[in-house]
């Protein structure tokens, strides 16, 4: 069992950039990857990116490329999301999750959940 607490969410302008944590706890050394993932009203939940908790592996989905960066610590159980340039079409609710398995993008394979935190990005 994972439990993850993310923060650094809010209101942004566009142009402008927020950086997401996620602070894991309980039984980390199971974790295969860190996960960020988006859901925005009316739309389903949305691979944002990954990174291999041990080891060497970072994913990304199409929107965010060039624009966002994940990171971990893995002194501090920490997984970061970096984001810059935010655009509007960003709002969503920005969720971590940890996964046991070798697949980042599929939501399926994340057992562990955070609440999320809002980001809003205004034009």
């Amino acid at each position: 069992q994972v439990q993850l607490v993310e923060s650094g969410g809010g209101l942004v302008q566009a142009g402008g950039s927020l950086r997401l944590s996620c602070a894991a706890s309980g039984r980390t050394f199971s974790i295969s990857y860190m996960g960020w993932f988006r859901q925005a009203p009316g739309k389903e939940r949305e691979f944002v990116a990954a990174v291999r908790w041990s080891g060497i592996g970072t994913y990304y989905a199409d929107s965010g490329k060039g624009r966002f960066t994940i990171s971990r610590d893995n002194a501090k159980n920490t997984v970061y999301l970096q984001m810059n340039s935010l655009k509007p079409e960003d709002t969503a609710a920005y969720s971590c999750a940890s996964s046991l398995n070798s697949v980042p993008k599929d939501p399926a394979f994340y057992p562990s959940w955070g609440q999320g935190t809002q980001v809003t990005v205004s034009s």
